[in-house]
């Protein structure tokens, strides 16, 4: 049978060290290893490995494409919060929407963007 038991996006990154400090001093990831230009990163059960990629494209030059993660999560209110508290800058502020969740959405320095939502129950 076939399962799922977890899943890790991949982040290429110019400014490697400065991508740590945000990941997790800003969005509150826990740094799991450091390998190889690679870190190992988790919010939960949300998981990231980013890469040392100098030169390579930055997210924001891919517009819509910089899109990489949906978080499914509980306690939408409070994370969007603390973000704002932190300054995290968003794509779109905290709101129902028609199709039964409540989301917000993120983007990093380089550009990379992150929807979190909570299922509106009701």
């Amino acid at each position: 049978m076939f399962k799922v038991t977890k899943t890790q996006h991949v982040l290429a990154v110019h400014d490697f060290a400065a991508a740590e400090t945000y990941f997790v001093e800003t969005l509150g990831f826990t740094l799991r290893s450091r390998v190889d230009g690679w870190l190992f990163l988790s919010l939960d059960n949300f998981h990231l490995l980013i890469g040392d990629c100098k030169g390579e494209m930055l997210a924001r030059e891919t517009n819509n494409h910089s899109y990489f993660a949906y978080v499914n999560c509980e306690g939408i209110d409070e994370l969007f919060e603390a973000y704002r508290a932190r300054g995290v800058e968003f794509t779109q502020l905290l709101a129902d929407k028609p199709w039964g969740q409540r989301e917000f959405g993120v983007i990093t320095p380089e550009g990379h963007r992150i929807m979190f939502g909570q299922e509106i129950k009701g």
